[in-house]
């Protein structure tokens, strides 16, 4: 690493739920009442943080610069605000920033109250990540969520009072939904006040109710004709509405309301991992390091205290893995990858039909995916890198 810090970004995951979601794959357990008082745990991830600091200090001479804080989980509205300053303080005395760091909080509707807002905005949360998944009631019931489309609207009206950014989740393609009424529920919700929108195909995960019930018959999967559809409805609706698909499920009012967090991933950059079960991708003597924390709650906090880290996982990445790795996420977004990146793996040849069948393109040194590209994101990057 040469010239000026490097950007990064520091995921912290907060594992509790209050209820597991039919639909989630995520690390996540039932809270139980131990979310507001997991002192431990955030005590935990804290030495983790540092440790991984002192890591980096040791291995990158240059250093890093802080540009994004992101706690996910589970649900991590359910934490102490005070533990969320605790955490969010500490980082920001760990890694220098030279301009504003975005702060972001995922929060399900249920737990929204103005106090809680205004607490866990004077604890340094920038921008709230609004769980919300439907404002239709009938939805919400198919995906077991605690709130009602009352509840969403409520918490969005708190969060944008509260935050001065707002993004909202949101799902789709469910079963006995139309595209028509899909697109009611897009137009409904883009003009609420967000300023960012990810919306996501139902996707039935292994290992997720959601996904047995699949197997035995009892929920209908939605086919690929109809998710495509779906899908143009998506990016059809919030860019009338004034969004800018920057990403493929990723939609933003404007550049300046795009997830720089998830752009961390998505560009390649750096980024720390803290807490059962997250991921990281650090420079380490000089390699890109793939990092992964012990997924259980009491694992990781032994491995902490044992070693400092709570890595179960920590491998240094072959450069062309590294390399791959970053153009599969380029290619995600609108800004897409360099074309110098992809003749560096010696894939130029596969990519001139890929070009040719419209999946791609290549311009100005850049490729990037097209809209019907988008579709068949997974089967283009195969073909472009297997």
């Amino acid at each position: 690493m040469t010239g000026a810090a490097a950007p990064l970004g520091v995921y912290i995951h907060w594992p509790y739920c209050a209820r597991i979601c039919p639909y989630c794959d995520f690390n996540v357990v039932r809270d139980r009442g131990r979310s507001a008082a997991g002192e431990a745990l955030v005590e935990a991830i804290a030495a983790d943080l540092t440790a991984q600091a002192a890591l980096m200090r040791a291995s990158n001479a240059e250093g890093f610069e802080l540009v994004s804080i992101y706690l996910g989980g589970g649900t991590p509205s359910l934490m102490h605000p005070a533990h969320v300053r605790r955490l969010v303080d500490l980082v920001r005395s760990l890694w220098s920033a030279s301009g504003q760091v975005e702060v972001t909080l995922e929060a399900n509707p249920a737990d929204a109250d103005p106090s809680s807002f205004e607490a866990f905005a004077s604890a340094g949360i920038n921008r709230l990540s609004l769980g919300v998944q439907s404002f239709d009631d009938e939805a919400l019931r198919f995906l077991k969520r605690d709130h009602d489309a009352a509840q969403a609207a409520r918490a969005l009206d708190l969060a944008l009072a509260a935050f001065p950014r707002v993004s909202l989740d949101l799902i789709y393609a469910l079963p006995d939904q139309t595209p028509h009424g899909w697109r009611r529920s897009l137009q409904a919700a883009a003009g609420l006040g967000a300023t960012h929108v990810s919306a996501y195909q139902l996707t039935l995960e292994p290992g997720t109710p959601f996904a047995r019930a699949a197997r035995r018959g009892t929920l209908a999967r939605i086919d690929a004709d109809l998710g495509a559809e779906f899908y143009d409805v998506t990016v059809d609706t919030l860019s009338d509405a004034g969004f800018e698909p920057y990403e493929v499920s990723n939609f933003a009012r404007g550049e300046r309301a795009r997830s720089r967090h998830n752009l961390v991933y998505w560009r390649g950059e750096s980024y720390v991992g803290a807490g059962p079960g997250a991921h990281g991708r650090l420079l380490l003597e000089g390699r890109r390091t793939a990092t992964e924390a012990e997924r259980s709650i009491g694992a990781y906090m032994t491995r902490v205290g044992r070693q400092g880290t709570g890595w179960g996982r920590q491998e240094p990445m072959a450069a062309a893995d590294a390399l791959e790795e970053r153009i599969l996420m380029g290619l995600r977004i609108s800004d897409g990858v360099e074309l110098a990146d992809i003749a560096r793996l010696g894939r130029t040849g596969a990519l001139a039909p890929l070009v040719q069948d419209g999946w791609l393109t290549a311009d100005a040194g850049r490729v990037r995916t097209t809209r019907a590209g988008r579709l068949l994101l997974d089967s283009v990057t195969g073909a472009l890198l297997a």
